[in-house]
């Protein structure tokens, strides 16, 4: 990784489109795909998934937490599944949500983000809500291996206004704690380009503006993580309507929409071209 993420992130979207899918083996998808809920079945859902999408999409997602329930097995499963989507040529974006202070930020950054670890990603989901400061060992290891970090905030689950939309005392600006976060990375990515490293997690789904009645302003000079795009109601109009000039910085994301036509490789494919089709034909 010796270009920094961001360099990586825009030729990786130019070259094969916005649209990101997330390889989550929920245990109702097993069961769909005929497998078991078991080590066995997270293996061979997870790698036939990997071999039908990361060639044909600019990003791959694999979401932690389904491979952790497993123990060490399950993230000997997801190492192959890092290793062999970027050795098909996509970029992984590790959804973790970590967060800690000091040496344990420390710690979890190496874990993700250092190329000597086997779980080393092109980048990682963090989340601030312990302060925007607590994330400096993150930016640091990032910075160091040319990784990427994408920061919680404005997602779209129903509870996540309660943290992102309160308001900040005056002495961290009176602004919005979304809002705030978004700062934040506009600062770490100026003067960057194409575009910088540090990008947001912000739901396809979300209204603007937020209840509270203060706009977004997407514009980080970042990459944007748009979750809840397809299946969970999420279109590429919601993507122009959200972020306006922005969202050619967006990478949309799917999980269960293309997974659920598992194990039919060509069909998984299909949903990608789709996907990526009608960004593309709204996005430019």
């Amino acid at each position: 990784m010796t270009l920094p993420f961001g360099e990586r992130f825009a030729a990786a979207i130019a070259e094969r489109g916005q649209f990101c899918v997330g390889i989550d083996p929920h245990a109702g998808l097993l069961h769909e795909w005929g497998l078991d809920d078991s080590v066995e079945g997270l293996e061979r859902f997870a790698l036939t998934a990997v071999e039908a999408v990361a060639p044909y999409c600019s990003v791959v997602k694999p979401q932690s937490a389904f491979y952790e329930r497993f123990g060490s097995r399950g993230i000997a499963v997801l190492e192959r599944v890092i290793a062999e989507s970027r050795a098909a040529g996509a970029l992984v974006l590790l959804d973790v949500k970590r967060g800690d202070i000091g040496s344990t930020s420390q710690a979890y950054a190496e874990a993700y983000l250092d190329p000597l670890s086997p779980l080393a990603s092109d980048a990682i989901t963090i989340s601030p809500y312990l302060g925007f400061g607590s994330l400096l060992p993150f930016v640091e290891v990032a910075r160091a291996n040319g990784a990427g970090l994408f920061v919680l905030a404005a997602t779209s689950n129903k509870e996540g206004p309660e943290v992102q939309e309160a308001v900040t005392s005056d002495e961290f600006g009176g602004r919005t704690v979304g809002s705030a976060m978004l700062d934040h990375l506009r600062e770490l990515n100026h003067g960057a380009k194409p575009v910088g490293s540090f990008g947001a997690v912000v739901g396809a789904t979300i209204d603007t503006p937020p209840t509270s009645g203060e706009g977004y302003d997407f514009a980080i000079n970042g990459p944007i993580l748009a979750p809840g795009y397809g299946e969970q109601g999420g279109t590429a109009a919601d993507i122009v309507r959200i972020f306006g000039a922005s969202a050619h910085h967006v990478v949309a994301s799917s999980s269960r929409g293309v997974l659920r036509l598992g194990p039919d490789g060509p069909a998984m494919r299909d949903a990608i071209q789709r996907a990526n089709d009608e960004l593309r034909s709204l996005l430019g």
